[in-house]
């Protein structure tokens, strides 16, 4: 069993409205999947406010409610107390550490993994690379198409200057799975979304949402092809809802298509239930151990 994660940073689930770009005319992959194989889950995690990127991505990837934990939703990058969480288990951890192979498929612009540990500012999935170094990808795994960039065509990248080929979405969901077949879990990371929800900008949000539709588009194929188990979901809701530029309290999708897609999606109704139920599918007979995490409140 190989399985894909893909995070989609701020997709959202919202009934059609003018403002809202997450329509079929505009990706109707996504729209699709998340009509055929999604459930809704929950990523308020019965803590008041609007959900934030920071509690809610460690909430993904360690199975505690993070947000209970601070007290509070937590935006950006993880503070101390976060990181802290974080880096004590998360799923690359527990998976490594029962015989897996990882890979975080974003590739760093860097040579050496010590180049990003003294970035001042680290995202949560960074936080969580950096506990089992074996997982990252640098500029020469990208160079060598065995990576991809977070935002699928390299186009960025190119704007600030670095060496790089921009590429197609169905070429890097080429490179992709390419990685995915070679490892156990594989990980890849997309904020563009998050960001062109930020800016209320329509036009903006369909090109990048069309741009991750084109992607998308591939790696299903691809997926499908090679007998991949494929996970979307996001950590909190945006691009849905145009009208606001912050984020906003609907619930998610979580997409599973491929092998046991069915038995994944039955036992997830929230951000929580993710590292557990994984975890259990990509080592049988594992139990986990509940974590006792006192909120620090």
């Amino acid at each position: 069993m190989k399985v894909l994660f893909l995070f989609i940073d701020g997709v959202g689930l919202r009934a059609p409205a003018p403002d809202n770009p997450v329509r079929p005319e505009v990706c109707p992959v996504l729209c699709s999947l998340i009509e055929k194989h999604s459930v809704s889950i929950d990523a308020c995690l019965a803590v008041d406010g609007l959900p934030q990127s920071a509690t809610g991505q460690a909430t993904m990837f360690t199975g505690v409610n993070a947000s209970q934990y601070m007290g509070r939703h937590c935006e950006g990058f993880p503070g101390p107390s976060l990181r802290k969480l974080i880096e004590e288990d998360n799923i690359m951890m527990e998976l490594t550490r029962k015989g897996l192979r990882c890979r975080f498929a974003d590739a760093y612009m860097i040579d050496r993994v010590d180049d990003l540990r003294v970035r001042r500012f680290k995202s949560v999935t960074t936080v969580m690379a950096l506990t089992q170094p074996d997982v990252i990808s640098t500029q020469d795994d990208l160079m060598e198409n065995q990576a991809v960039t977070h935002d699928i065509t390299r186009a960025t990248f190119k704007e600030k200057g670095h060496d790089v080929k921009v590429i197609t979405p169905r070429e890097a969901a080429e490179h992709l799975v390419q990685v995915a077949r070679a490892y156990d879990f594989t990980l890849f990371e997309f904020f563009q979304s998050d960001l062109s929800g930020h800016s209320r900008n329509y036009d903006q949000a369909c090109e990048t949402l069309r741009t991750l539709d084109a992607f998308l588009d591939g790696v299903v194929r691809l997926c499908e092809a090679s007998g991949i188990l494929m996970i979307l979901t996001s950590d909190h809701g945006n691009i849905e809802d145009l009208s606001t530029r912050g984020h906003t309290r609907n619930p998610v999708p979580f997409i599973a298509l491929g092998p046991q897609a069915g038995q994944v999606m039955n036992a997830v109704s929230s951000l929580i239930d993710i590292t557990p139920r994984l975890t259990r599918l990509l080592v049988p007979g594992y139990v986990p151990v509940q974590r006792v995490v006192k909120p620090i409140g």
